[in-house]
């Protein structure tokens, strides 16, 4: 009796066991659009990038609730997804992968530009070597690569980079030691390939990026893994010390009447700046007050020489000083500073 007790526990704990196993999936589409609800009306809350694996966590129709590593959770549809088990996506995460670099392309049915397209391709996406071929990656002018799917297909070798996984920066982590002096040249150039793209909430590739998605499309171009969001990233790294007087919020601070910006004014912005080094991840908000904890609400990379590149209705360059040419005209709300 006892016996039969036993493998019936034994059965009820391997079925309980497989029905919690998560559902995996990785994404198909080169940018899969998240939204707040399974609906295409619905705000779109964030982008995710092809060979990207995901946790199916819900299904309503043809939608998809998932949890992505940003850390999001969201809706997308099924047809950008390709489910898997788990070893299917053991498999696929310790296959030999690259990553596209340029800001927009395509994978080809044939190494020939002249060939059918298979499928569109944005800066960030990770694709599977084709074949067991990965010592021979990116030698000739085309790269044998593999969608998620098992579609295979060509793309030019020079706009690909073997990947070799992320550096993972989660919040509270961090240190300023941890970035070396050429990948922080190599963010920054990534951030000024897409000079011009249009400000779209919730994107993060070169088909449209908001400010937080120009800084985490430029770092995971690099091999670094940030939170999503700028209220997240300004927990990541170590705080560069900035003294800051909020009666700078007032405009009657900031202007007299005959000539402009207040001279008390350019000098609180020189002073802000004056610990920052090219690279750092630049806040803007309101700053706390007795009731109300700091609030952020845009972020940027500071490039030295008082200038930063952010998304603010498109990817531009502005100085945070008032007067200088391309003066941002919300520089008062630079609130805090991180050094990765």
């Amino acid at each position: 009796m006892k016996k039969i007790i036993l493998t019936i526990l034994l059965a009820m704990s391997a079925a309980g066991a497989s029905a919690q196993e998560k559902r995996m999936a990785v994404i198909e589409f080169s940018t899969s659009y998240l939204r707040l609800e399974p609906d295409y009306e619905s705000p779109l809350e964030t982008q995710e990038l092809m060979g990207t694996v995901v946790e199916i966590t819900g299904e309503h129709g043809y939608w998809r609730e998932i949890i992505s590593p940003q850390p999001y959770k969201a809706w997308c549809t099924d047809q950008g997804l390709i489910e898997m088990s788990r070893e299917q996506t053991e498999a696929y995460e310790a296959a030999p992968k690259v990553m596209f670099m340029e800001l927009y392309g395509h994978i080809y049915s044939e190494p020939s530009y002249q060939s059918a397209t298979i499928c569109d391709l944005v800066g960030g996406n990770i694709l599977r070597l084709a074949g067991n071929d990965g010592a021979k990656a990116l030698k000739g002018r085309w790269t044998h690569v593999m969608l998620p799917s098992g579609k295979t297909g060509y793309v030019p070798s020079k706009e690909l980079k073997l990947h070799q996984g992320f550096v993972s920066i989660a919040m509270g982590e961090g240190s300023s030691e941890s970035i070396p002096a050429e990948t922080t040249e190599a963010i920054i150039t990534q951030a000024e390939k897409l000079i011009g793209v249009p400000y779209l909430w919730g994107g993060m590739s070169a088909k449209g990026v908001d400010c937080s998605g120009l800084v985490r499309i430029s770092h995971i171009m690099n091999g670094i893994l940030l939170p999503r969001n700028a209220s997240q990233q300004i927990k990541c790294g170590d705080r560069v010390p900035m003294e800051v007087d909020p009666d700078f919020w007032n405009e009657s601070r900031r202007f007299t009447a005959e000539s402009g910006y207040a001279e008390s004014f350019v000098m609180e912005m020189k002073e802000r700046v004056r610990n920052l080094e090219r690279g750092d991840l630049v806040f803007f908000g309101t700053p706390a007050t007795e009731d109300k904890p700091m609030r952020i609400t845009h972020v940027g990379i500071y490039l030295g020489n008082n200038r930063i590149i952010h998304s603010s209705h498109r990817v531009r360059i502005n100085s945070l000083i008032p007067g200088e040419t391309d003066y941002y005209e919300n520089s008062h709300r630079l609130t805090g500073a991180t050094r990765l």
